[in-house]
């Protein structure tokens, strides 16, 4: 039976513990997996490492060992796969950072890696990540060749041209134009909303969730993931300065439609608040406790930055 959910202190501190302790052991293996190398190809590697390490909320890998734990899954197991979401993340966002795209400054407190280094460096450092987060899956050593497929067949479709990479088109496409909600939801369903999905739908894989479970983690994944991006973009009004460092979002500068400007800051928050409903109806279709991934919702709903 599902818990009858409230936020408290004690739940508070509870889900920051584990998602501290989880972002530390991702980020333990994140420094594993893209270890520095010497020679000519230097600077790819510490790029990727500048991008990559001590910083962001690891919220797609945390998603990933959540929905593990939850299926009763092996999380030891789900470690690797997870932080490849990471990979395709980082990689995603050196490239939205790019002049030809929305042209930031500043990620993570931090200089873009285009700033740092070079924008050549920065494209060929995002190259590199994406098709190491596939090198990674191929080379685990420990993952059934089945899973093998269904995870780099997962993540494909998820970071492609109907995934990431498509919504990532429809934000060139909308720029400066008007924009309705339906294709403000279609955009960030494949944009923000697929990696998000592409977690819940690795810990399912790993836990060898059958097709209506998988149905139902995928329809929170899809809830949870627009409301991700509409807290995103209430923040880029109210907390722009800490969030990039400047007090006005690239967003904003760049003319795109986002939630807070098509909906206002209060209808926005509501909407956001409708779909972290919708997406906990999802896990109550689910024989079993799913209280950490109800937790982890309410903290995306309520997060500051």
């Amino acid at each position: 039976m599902q818990p009858s959910y409230t936020s408290n202190f004690a739940m508070t501190l509870d889900i920051a513990h584990y998602i501290h302790a989880q972002g530390q052991l991702i980020e333990q293996q994140l420094e594993h997996l893209v270890s520095l190398h010497h020679g000519y190809h230097q600077k790819l590697f510490e790029s990727a490492r500048y991008a990559l390490l001590g910083g962001g909320k690891r919220l797609r890998p945390i998603l990933a060992l959540a929905t593990t734990h939850i299926l009763q899954g092996d999380c030891h197991l789900a470690l690797t796969p997870a932080c490849t979401l990471e990979l395709i993340h980082t990689y995603s966002l050196i490239h939205d950072d790019l002049p030809c795209m929305d042209n930031d400054d500043f990620r993570r407190g931090k200089l873009t890696v285009h700033r740092q280094f070079s924008e050549g460096h920065a494209v060929l450092t995002g190259d590199y990540l994406l098709t190491y987060a596939f090198e990674v899956l191929a080379n685990h050593p420990q993952l059934h060749p089945i899973k093998k497929t269904q995870l780099i067949g997962t993540l494909a479709k998820r970071s492609g041209g109907d995934g990431m990479i498509g919504g990532q088109v429809m934000d060139l496409a909308f720029e400066g134009k008007q924009v309705t909600l339906e294709q403000l939801k279609m955009l960030h369903r494949n944009k923000t909303g697929a990696l998000i999905v592409a977690a819940v739908e690795f810990g399912g894989i790993i836990s060898d969730a059958n097709p209506n479970q998988m149905n139902h983690l995928r329809q929170f994944g899809e809830a949870i993931g627009l409301a991700f991006q509409i807290v995103d973009d209430i923040l880029d009004v109210t907390e722009a300065q800490a969030k990039h460092g400047k007090a006005i979002a690239s967003d904003v500068i760049n003319r795109k439609t986002t939630y807070a400007s098509l909906l206002g800051v209060e209808q926005a928050q509501s909407y956001a608040q409708n779909l972290y409903q919708q997406a906990i109806l999802a896990l109550k279709q689910i024989p079993y406790d799913t209280s950490l991934l109800v937790w982890l919702a309410d903290f995306i709903l309520k997060r500051k930055y």
